[in-house]
């Protein structure tokens, strides 16, 4: 690389290798000549061209050079024309014939279908690896307590498999979504300059056109929009790519819960830390967590994609205009290497999450037993006390212990529920105990989180 002049950090930081390759110039105009000669094949199977030129079209085709083509480019000012030259240089029997009756869009927008499906399997078997790791850490630890937390307030108990599982859902819910989309893409077809398919019409007979489109639908194993302009519909991409948004959305706020739960007031959570790894240039001590943010900075850059997506297809003016062309470009690359890199962070970082169970210890001790006052004031109640007197003696005495943390003393609220009169009058002080013993107030979530690892295991089965 020349790092003398501005480089994308998608160019080398961001994305998998497998994702750049995909959005390269170079696998771009490979699209462009694998359309260009289904389009040949179909015009030799309909008597337009001959067998030898398309032969000698696809004996070229993985043969691109960037390079000649951007020389071309840079005299006649048309990326799409200068390939065909340069295409049409290197095959001297079927160089004549290449686009004949096309216009650029019937490959370009083609080809960017079978581009957009092919990125949108690498996200789809990333998310199911990384769906694979997370139910693993589902089952591992769906009766492992830790405090629930609501308004970043401590309330209830529940357990880590259960919080994973949250996690879990939402990016099933996305990987529905996408493999969902992955079936719905199409190509534009083969529909000219404005979509009626007028230059074909000329070429072949208006009564041969639906056989010739399904054809190359066939030859590309890519299904068509029925109805185009000159371009398909730029509400596709901005399907996608709300899509996308969505799984980033679901990366965020596991990435957000993971800062949270990593600072050290709590502690429970922390990601991987490499032991020469720098945590800050002033501070040395630092171990901050680098990881999750960035995963929450670059899903906030996903998160306003879909926008322009949604410019892009409601200003296509009538049959359309050039107005989206340069931005997506950028646009369409970057959704995908964004959502590549992050499901790759997001991978390790269930994979190689730290549980730090004394702290898990130390954050339950310290406020699951004002959860336990629920439960505590439940089984009041069925003694026969009255519930709003019974709610008020354990609001008082949860006051008193919140003064004691207050000043970085422990929890007092058991023994002073165990030495209150009237509610020793109504169970044992072992009673009491037990059921301010907030670790087993977990109600169903141990079953519902093995439950959602099996469901996602099944349907991740289904598919394979």
């Amino acid at each position: 690389m020349n790092y003398s002049t501005y480089l994308s950090p998608f160019t080398w930081r961001y994305g998998t290798e497998a994702m750049r390759r995909l959005w390269s110039e170079e696998h771009k105009r490979r699209l462009w000549r694998q359309v260009w000669v289904a389009l040949a094949q179909a015009q030799s199977e309909f008597g337009l061209v001959s067998p030898a030129q398309v032969g000698d079209l696809r004996a070229h085709a993985e043969a691109v050079d960037v390079g000649r083509a951007l020389q071309i480019e840079s005299e006649i000012h048309h990326d799409l024309m200068a390939e065909i030259r340069a295409f049409a240089e290197q095959c001297p029997v079927g160089g004549g014939i290449i686009h004949l009756g096309a216009t650029s869009m019937d490959i370009e927008d083609n080809a960017e279908a079978l581009r957009l499906r092919a990125a949108l399997d690498l996200v789809l078997k990333d998310l199911g690896d990384l769906l694979e790791i997370l139910t693993d850490r589902i089952e591992a630890h769906a009766e492992t307590p830790v405090m629930a937390f609501t308004h970043l307030q401590p309330a209830e108990p529940t357990t880590l498999g259960y919080r994973l599982a949250l996690y879990a859902q939402d990016l099933l819910t996305d990987y529905t979504d996408l493999r969902r989309l992955r079936t719905e893409i199409r190509g534009k077809g083969f529909k000219g300059a404005v979509g009626t398919s007028a230059s074909y019409a000329e070429l072949l007979g208006a009564e041969n056109l639906p056989r010739f489109e399904a054809r190359l639908s066939e030859l590309l194993d890519l299904p068509f929009y029925p109805v185009a302009s000159q371009t398909y519909p730029r509400k596709q991409e901005y399907r996608l790519l709300s899509a996308l948004a969505g799984l980033g959305g679901s990366l965020y706020k596991f990435a957000f819960d993971l800062r949270i739960l990593q600072s050290p007031p709590l502690g429970e959570w922390s990601e991987p830390f490499a032991a020469k790894q720098v945590g800050s240039s002033a501070m040395p001590f630092k171990r901050n967590p680098i990881q999750a943010e960035k995963l929450d900075s670059l899903g906030r850059a996903l998160a306003q994609m879909p926008r322009l997506a949604w410019d892009n297809a409601a200003h296509s003016l009538l049959e359309r205009t050039l107005d989206d062309s340069a931005n997506r470009r950028t646009l369409l690359p970057e959704a995908f290497l964004t959502a590549s890199e992050m499901l790759r962070v997001a991978r390790r970082l269930f994979a190689e999450l730290r549980v730090d169970e004394s702290a898990v210890r130390r954050t339950l001790e310290t406020y699951a037993p004002f959860a336990a006052t629920e439960r505590l004031l439940m089984t009041l109640v069925k003694r026969g006390a009255d519930r709003q007197e019974m709610h008020e003696r354990l609001r008082l005495h949860a006051l008193e212990a919140w003064e004691h943390l207050r000043e970085g003393r422990g929890n007092p609220l058991i023994a002073l529920v165990e030495a209150d009169p009237v509610f020793r009058a109504l169970l044992t002080p072992e009673e009491i105990r037990s059921l301010m013993d907030a670790r087993a107030y977990l109600g169903d979530a141990p079953r519902r989180a093995q439950e959602m690892g099996a469901a996602i295991k099944a349907r991740l089965g289904d598919i394979q």
